[in-house]
């Protein structure tokens, strides 16, 4: 069935203390005020940065049935002019929009990524690297992962292993970036729990910005997100203190979304980023 986010009015302002929202500090009150955000309040906080790999001016501009008249793809329209179409009242856009606020580097790439997929030949809909940068940019996320002995118990799908009995050396030894802006989307609804697709890399020696360009480049590069195969999966409802049943065992055996792992399922190494 095809999600459908909950209306603004019936969002009480309690869901965005949940952990997932601190990223978003800054700009709490385009979620919890009554209003939608207009257009321009979002162009004001994007202040006209421009892309990365394009070099042009980035600005949202509200989806309407004649900006599609210019036989643009979504990501070509955004890397070649700079608009990124934006849907009014709708909290996938929002979260979108939001994300570019808080991932810029990141959302560049991704895009610029798209973009050159777009020029390969496929007899598909979709190459795999697109599969791959739409899982990522819908519903990715970046763990540094600092205790490389848990990677035994996540590549397994050993999930009471990995975020119940192993959670304090999660959390110790791993670091969650949210990229993807629908699973915010999602947790604006408690029953729904999203799956975040990964990607790992080692620990840095580089500070937290550097990391982020580095890893952008090499997205930008193709040597990333070439293939859907390579994220991992991670419940984000099995974090401490993420979702209300997180304080039972029985909660990482039971709920849908710790999935054991099929048969020849394999992942690649840690990514270095160094």
């Amino acid at each position: 069935m095809r999600f459908r986010a909950p209306l603004r009015t019936a969002v009480p302002a309690a869901t965005f203390s949940h952990p997932a929202f601190a990223m978003f500090a800054a700009h709490l009150a385009l979620l919890t005020q009554p209003a939608w955000p207009p257009i321009a309040e979002l162009n004001e906080r994007l202040a006209g940065r421009a892309h990365l790999f394009s070099g042009q001016p980035l600005h949202f501009v509200q989806q309407i049935p004649s900006l599609k008249g210019d036989g643009l793809h979504y990501e070509r329209r955004i890397f070649d002019t700079g608009i990124i179409a934006t849907r009014a009242e709708s909290w996938h856009d929002l979260f979108n929009a939001l994300m570019w606020l808080a991932r810029f580097e990141l959302k560049c790439a991704i895009n610029a990524a798209y973009v050159r997929e777009l020029a390969r030949p496929c007899h598909q809909p979709r190459t795999r690297a697109q599969c791959a940068l739409t899982h990522f940019d819908e519903g990715g996320a970046v763990v540094m992962l600092r205790d490389p002995t848990l990677l035994a118990l996540w590549d397994d799908h050993d999930w009471p292993g990995l975020l119940w009995r192993e959670r304090a050396r999660w959390a110790s030894g791993a670091d969650l970036m949210l990229v993807g802006h629908a699973i915010f989307e999602h947790l604006l609804v408690p029953s729904v729990l999203p799956v975040a697709k990964c990607l790992v890399i080692a620990p840095a020696t580089t500070t937290a910005h550097d990391r982020v360009s580095a890893l952008a480049q090499r997205i930008v590069d193709g040597e990333l997100l070439a293939d859907p195969q390579a994220l991992r999966p991670l419940p984000l409802a099995g974090l401490a203190g993420w979702h209300a049943d997180s304080t039972s065992e029985s909660f990482y055996r039971e709920a849908a979304c710790f999935r054991s792992r099929r048969a020849g399922r394999l992942y690649p190494p840690i990514t270095d980023i160094n």
